[in-house]
């Protein structure tokens, strides 16, 4: 087949990703990233097994593994720092191939920006239109005009490919609480296992980054929009500065400066991935709030999925169909499940709190484990992949 070319809206992990796969695949690509560069704000991310199982299709397991930090092991504590539920890494990589392994998301952005021709790579393009007719997709840019054999739209949660090509789907929904991001400077000492700590309408979680820092982040169930009063270093301390250790000192490692404060939404299930020769990925097509830990894993899934679709098949629709198919119902379901749990860790009522913590407190190890493989346990597809929708129910 002749060398065809894709279009990606969005330099961040899910575009960058795409980009890659499609690159290796003997695709032209050209990423178009609104910023004045690629990179990343961000503070932390945790990569699970299925992701490092996608960043393998990719060839970058190995790579970005050395950017991070593997933890021993985790859990949830109550709000006395008392331990309801605790997780060992080395099963998790047992039973799902890899560990979880936490870096960086500027250090991940780097190593996939790394795989990409420089010239591909597209900084200051934002996007003003977006359409696709009987000759083919067209993308209008602040670089030109882009006339591709295929769209990829992977522009986060308000994306500009969305709003053109899907006008009628609803908006993104609050999901009524706001989370802090953050990392700490390095310590002299880090924690040994990372925690999420439940509170009442309130959590704080932590985990091991390289060099000795911890990223760390938090929730409390607020109106969306709500600002603090002072500075958000300072809400924090005011909210969370008498939680149980090490979360005190955790705080006070964490630059003034340096707290990133965001309303969390997710989206509701669209009808479709694919419209025409344009495919949605990652946020655009699934956002979902972060407590799984499965935003960034589902965008690398999706890269990989629809890549392997598209390899090697000279039906577009054919291929962008099974995309479809394979991904919406998958992150439908992740996307659910992170809003229930979401749900109960922003638990306020004493009576079900008390209920929530002693049920994580009573629940075996084991069960957790399994309960997690729907999520954990996806593999790069190996074989062409054609489905029809009753396959995919």
């Amino acid at each position: 087949m002749p060398q065809r070319a894709a279009t990606i809206v969005g330099g961040g992990i899910g575009g960058l990703a795409a980009a890659i796969a499609l690159h290796r695949r003997g695709w032209r690509v050209e990423v178009l990233e609104r910023a004045p560069e690629f990179t990343e704000i961000g503070a932390g991310i945790s990569l699970w097994p299925n992701a490092l199982h996608a960043l393998e299709a990719l060839g970058l397991a190995g790579a970005v593994r050395s950017l991070g930090a593997v933890e021993a092991a985790g859990g949830v504590r109550d709000r006395r720092g008392r331990w309801l539920s605790r997780t060992d890494n080395a099963e998790l990589a047992r039973r799902f191939g890899h560990p979880l392994v936490v870096l960086h998301r500027a250090d991940l952005l780097r190593a996939l920006t790394e795989a990409l021709p420089a010239g591909s790579l597209r900084s200051g393009s934002e996007v003003s239109a977006v359409r696709d007719d009987s000759h083919g997709p067209v993308v209008v840019h602040r670089g030109g005009e882009s006339r591709p054999d295929l769209v990829v739209g992977a522009d986060g949660l308000r994306s500009a490919v969305r709003h053109a090509l899907w006008p009628d789907t609803a908006g993104p929904r609050y999901a009524g609480y706001t989370a802090w991001r953050m990392v700490t400077e390095p310590l002299a000492e880090q924690p040994s296992e990372g925690a999420a700590t439940w509170g009442r309408g309130a959590r704080f979680g932590y985990t091991a980054l390289p060099d000795g820092r911890m990223y760390c982040f938090a929730t409390a169930s607020l109106p969306a929009g709500a600002a603090s009063g002072s500075s958000e270093y300072a809400e924090l301390l005011r909210r969370f500065g008498s939680w149980p250790d090490p979360i005190p000192a955790l705080l006070a490692a964490v630059p003034a400066d340096a707290v990133l404060r965001h309303d969390l939404y997710d989206l509701p299930p669209l009808p479709s991935f694919v419209r025409g020769r344009v495919a949605l990925l990652g946020d655009a097509a699934h956002a979902m709030t972060p407590n799984l830990g499965q935003g960034a894993c589902q965008a690398l899934e999706d890269a990989v999925t629809l890549a392997h679709c598209l390899d090697g098949t000279p039906d577009m629709a054919a291929a962008l169909r099974s995309y479809d198919l394979l991904r919406r119902p998958r992150t439908r379901a992740i996307t659910r499940r992170s809003a229930r749990l979401g749900a109960v860790g922003q638990l306020s009522w004493p009576p079900a709190v008390l209920l929530r913590d002693t049920a994580a407190r009573l629940t075996p190890t084991r069960a957790t484990l399994r309960s997690m493989t729907p999520v954990l346990g996806w593999t790069a597809p190996a074989d062409p992949v054609t489905v029809t929708e009753n396959e995919s129910r």
